[in-house]
């Protein structure tokens, strides 16, 4: 039986804060990685190559894949929100703005909390905490204020992909949580969501007339390494495990991180300025994961 927390410790938010800098150095991979693959048959690779890891991994741990217990239709369900979610962002980041897009793909955790309320009556977010995930917000679009301006026809094509993807990460979250998907293996839940992606995502990128791979440089082959090995094998798998083990919506406010590290990735790797706005919404968002994860709180 899978032990489950109320609150978030020590140990889940240092993780937590691992993942989402993972996260955030993704964005700046996809980008470097465009150079030579273009963006859905990147997503297709990094999930047939993540895929690959995991059957392996669970293997060699003795985990069965083929046990009756029930999770197939959720399973498959779940992986076609991800395959989507995925096809969304990587083809809208080909439009809009790696600023402007990950301003969106992060209200995720709006979405995820709005389930919460609907099909999870034990996670139900008081006043406080509400008011924490919108200060967390108020960060986000503090950090990317200089990007937040009229958008071009184009440009907005991209924002709607990216908000979309938004809306499928958070339904997915709430998906393996309301279900058996909860009660299974983190890897198994993991496995259907990428098998699923690794089957549609390569066939969607050549009916879209994708260019697919035009160069394999060393940095393209390890921005494509990065993703596949550390975000959506190793990265994603203890992402599951924590959905099963800790509150989806203090899990979500935990993401609005994710953007701050891709922006500071920005500024370091692909020589992007930081300004003062960063350490603005900085504080914001500590303050919002304050509120969210307060402690002494006795309801989710």
């Amino acid at each position: 039986m899978l032990d489950r927390r109320t609150h978030l410790d020590l140990s889940a938010m240092a993780l937590l804060a691992l993942l989402c800098l993972l996260w955030g150095l993704q964005q700046v991979s996809i980008k470097l990685a465009n150079e030579g693959v273009s963006p859905v048959m990147q997503a297709g690779i990094r999930s047939i190559g993540a895929t690959a890891l995991l059957w392996i991994w669970m293997t060699l741990r003795g985990q069965k894949l083929l046990e009756r217990d029930k999770s197939l239709i959720p399973g498959l369900i779940a992986g076609t929100l991800f395959a989507v979610e995925f096809l969304c962002i990587y083809w809208g980041l080909s439009y809009t703005t790696a600023s402007r897009s990950i301003i969106f793909i992060y209200t995720a955790p709006f979405v995820v909390a709005l389930g919460a309320q609907l099909f999870l009556p034990h996670e139900k977010l008081r006043l406080l905490q509400a008011m924490g995930l919108g200060c967390a917000f108020l960060g986000i679009v503090i950090a990317f204020a200089d990007g937040w301006t009229l958008a071009s026809p184009t440009m907005l094509y991209g924002d709607l992909l990216a908000l979309a993807g938004a809306v499928l990460w958070g339904a997915t979250t709430v998906l393996v949580k309301a279900t058996v998907l909860a009660r299974i293996s983190p890897a198994k839940t993991l496995f259907y969501q990428l098998a699923v992606s690794a089957l549609a995502l390569v066939p969607a990128s050549i009916l879209m007339g994708e260019p697919g791979i035009t160069m394999l440089s060393p940095l393209v082959v390890g921005c494509l390494l990065f993703q596949t090995v550390i975000v959506a094998f190793a990265s994603y798998l203890a992402w599951f495990w924590l959905v099963a083990h800790y509150p989806a919506a203090r899990l979500a406010s935990f993401t609005f991180l994710t953007p701050l590290f891709g922006l500071a990735a920005g500024g370091i790797i692909l020589s992007e300025p930081i300004t003062p706005l960063l350490l603005a919404a900085l504080a914001l968002v500590a303050a919002g994961i304050w509120l969210v994860n307060r402690p002494g709180e006795t309801k989710c």
